[in-house]
């Protein structure tokens, strides 16, 4: 697997330091890639983009009127997977973003940091 502090590929982030990065000053614009059955789950709290990456027909030609080089993109989904798949094709369209990746998704975010986020 590729190094993920290489030049182009998502930023691992922990839930813990996502956490941090929430009650900071500048927080990130969170997009959750999930479907909407899974948001129906699990929600992830606070503000998120929700970019369920079945419709990206639908949000793709928008897609860049959603992002500012000037705040940092965390991606997410259940695992870790799709949003680093995620993350990677944004780079390629967007370079100058600075993009992490929620490593182990929501499932990490509730083992870690909010139990009251349910498992599934």
């Amino acid at each position: 697997m590729p190094d993920p502090r290489s030049e182009g590929l998502p930023r691992p982030l922990t839930a813990k330091e996502l956490q941090a990065l929430l009650q900071s000053s500048t927080p990130p614009l969170v997009v959750d890639v999930r479907e909407q059955q899974e948001l129906a789950m699990a929600v992830f709290p606070g503000d998120v983009v929700h970019l369920p990456l079945s419709s990206a027909q639908q949000w793709m030609d928008g897609l860049p009127a959603r992002f500012s080089s000037d705040q940092d993109v965390v991606v997410l989904c259940h695992a870790g997977v799709r949003s680093w798949q995620f993350g990677c094709w944004l780079l390629a369209q967007m370079p100058e973003l600075k993009v992490w990746n929620l490593e182990g998704g929501i499932d990490a975010w509730s083992t870690q940091v909010d139990s009251s986020v349910p498992r599934y």
